[in-house]
């Protein structure tokens, strides 16, 4: 993909889907927070099942920690790698509630200490919970990033440096929506639904796949 296409290539996201989120449910940074932390290596949809009855019961650290190992074990058997999560949630909201007043912290340092978050995780809170621009590269914003030419590279690292410095700044914020999104609904890793796509024409990727 060339730099002058990239503007017009999220402009034209952007006229798609004008107010992007992700698809996760919460109503609080703590409950994105857990969300995400929950959803390694599962769906959105399952985790939004998990949450839709853990979260009422236990929205807070504090909460969390009173519904113990086995209780909050429970709320997420049906999420993969459940015992582990747990362990992970348990001790996370143990560190918000000793540390830093039962508050999500708002620096990428602050959130990588904690248990199961990595850069990734960080991103998605740093982006969605306080507005920053940050770029949690996902298989999909991987795949896309590639495949379209918008920022090759190997590795998630390599592929969220080139992002940084290639999304403009105007779209820096809601980028790693859109993207997710194309790469989830219409930019897909076996069959690319590349007649549904509203970007065709800045995309490196051919063939593209023609309508069934």
């Amino acid at each position: 993909m060339k730099t002058e296409q990239i503007e017009p290539f999220f402009a034209a996201l952007k006229a798609a889907n004008p107010m992007p989120n992700t698809e996760l449910e919460y109503t609080t940074p703590f409950e994105l927070l857990a969300a995400v932390l929950l959803s390694a290596q599962a769906t959105d949809v399952g985790v939004n099942k998990a949450t839709r009855r853990l979260f009422p019961v236990a929205g807070t650290p504090q909460a969390i920690l009173d519904l113990g190992l086995e209780g909050l074990e429970g709320y997420i058997k049906t999420i993969g790698l459940y015992r582990t999560k747990a362990k992970n949630l348990m001790e996370t909201c143990r560190i918000l509630v000793e540390q830093h007043g039962s508050v999500v912290p708002r620096t990428r340092e602050e959130l990588e200490a904690l248990p199961g978050v990595g850069r990734k995780t960080a991103n998605v809170v740093l982006n969605v919970a306080f507005g920053q621009p940050t770029m949690a590269v996902d298989t999909h914003i991987f795949r896309v990033s590639n495949r379209t030419g918008l920022a090759p590279g190997k590795d998630p690292l390599a592929v969220e440096l080139q992002l940084m410095k290639r999304v403009p700044e105007a779209y820096a914020v809601d980028s790693h929506h859109w993207l997710i999104l194309l790469g989830r609904y219409v930019c897909q890793a076996r069959k690319p639904r590349c007649w549904e796509c509203v970007v065709p024409q800045y995309c490196d990727f051919e063939p593209k796949t023609p309508a069934a």
